[in-house]
């Protein structure tokens, strides 16, 4: 039998893929792989619009009532999504109100009010103060805001001198239980400084909440946690504690990876998976980052849900350990950019879309925080 031509055999292999997408299958590549393969979407349970009419929603924290702060980053605005009597968070508000507008804001580009984080309380009592990451007129930076229960309070600096530009700004914050404040930066365009220990740029640092260095950080003195990103925007802690990034590549491969003290993630010298054993290899990559692009991070059940800007896709990255499986993608009926993604005190994941960040389409809606139950 005669063998099928070179020509004939990728025509056969088109017909495939426009069969796989036609039928609703997503295109993947991964370290696993040095080809596409096709898998098939996550179902959704449910899904129910909590607020719409926000400018570029970029931070989500939870409050110990079940509500919920937004950080917009084109705004400055903090806005409190309330909870209902019974502990659920409200539906379908037209807009949250606002609790306060965090000044020295210089929105442009990618950077503005970024992250925000919320510290543990005992009891339910409502903290004292939150956390807000956001570039200023010089830097980016890290301020503890008071907060009184109802709207925010005095400003005061915490982490400043981070750089700046009007992109690979990082900006995700992350608090543990023992009271460390993770700070997620970018190189800000200047990729050698995330090799520069002693920049501030392209790293994941870690805090106390008074901004000094943490105890027990890989080198005294030191805020550096890892080092070697080039911009990271998700962090969370899985069942085991361990800490996990979703971290933007060129052209070449987007990264999850698993954050270990020290280690160097190889930015700028390495993007995606090497052979270099001075840096530490992801545990996913996408390629290319236009299927990708991940912005938040949540971690529930043994599965990272990873929210994709450019790839308008909410990724479900099954976990065993610190090892990570083929990604699927969460079938929510309909494509947007989305930026942020967290798990609500009700076990629900909420998730942010970004198409008024000045590069989505957005509709009369746009912003939109919506509230999902994805299938098991």
């Amino acid at each position: 039998m005669a063998r099928p031509s070179r020509k004939t055999t990728l025509s056969v292999v088109a017909l495939v893929v426009i069969a796989a997408v036609a039928a609703g299958l997503v295109l993947v590549v991964g370290p696993w792989s040095n080809t596409a393969t096709a898998r098939p979407t996550v179902d959704l349970v449910s899904k129910r619009t909590v607020t719409n009419g926000l400018t570029s929603p970029w931070g989500l924290a939870f409050l110990p009532d079940g509500s919920a702060l937004v950080s917009e980053r084109d705004t400055g605005d903090i806005r409190r999504i309330p909870a209902r009597a019974d502990g659920q968070p409200a539906r379908s508000l037209t807009k949250a109100p606002k609790v306060g507008t965090v000044s020295g804001v210089r929105p442009r580009g990618e950077g503005g009010l970024l992250g925000i984080a919320v510290p543990p309380t005992k009891d339910d009592e409502q903290p004292d103060f939150i956390f807000a990451y956001f570039t200023g007129a010089k830097d980016n930076r890290v301020v503890r805001i008071d907060w009184d229960g109802t709207k925010l309070g005095r400003q005061t600096p915490i982490v400043t001198g981070i750089p700046k530009n009007t992109y690979h700004d990082g900006g995700r914050l992350l608090v543990d239980e023992d009271e460390n404040l993770y700070i997620a930066t970018g190189d800000a365009g200047i990729p050698e400084l995330a090799q520069d220990p002693d920049s501030l740029a392209g790293k994941v640092l870690r805090v106390d909440f008074n901004g000094k260095p943490a105890s027990g950080n890989p080198t005294a003195g030191s805020p550096v946690y890892t080092l070697g990103h080039r911009n990271v925007q998700g962090l969370a802690f899985d069942s085991a504690g361990r800490l996990w990034a979703t971290e933007f590549g060129t052209s070449k491969a987007d990264e999850l990876n698993l954050l270990l003290p020290g280690r160097n993630y190889g930015w700028p010298i390495v993007e995606g998976k090497s052979s270099n054993r001075e840096f530490t290899n992801p545990k996913v990559t996408w390629s290319p980052t236009s299927t990708a692009s991940p912005s938040g991070l949540a971690i529930d059940d043994d599965a990272a849900y990873v929210a994709s800007l450019r790839g308008e896709v909410l990724w479900r990255v099954p976990l065993n350990g610190s090892k990570a499986g083929k990604p699927e993608a969460v079938d929510l009926g309909e494509r947007s950019r989305l930026r942020t993604v967290a798990v609500a005190p009700d076990g629900r994941l909420w998730l942010s879309t970004s198409n008024t960040d000045g590069r989505g389409d957005p509709s009369s809606k746009d912003d939109r925080m919506l509230s999902l139950q994805v299938e098991d």
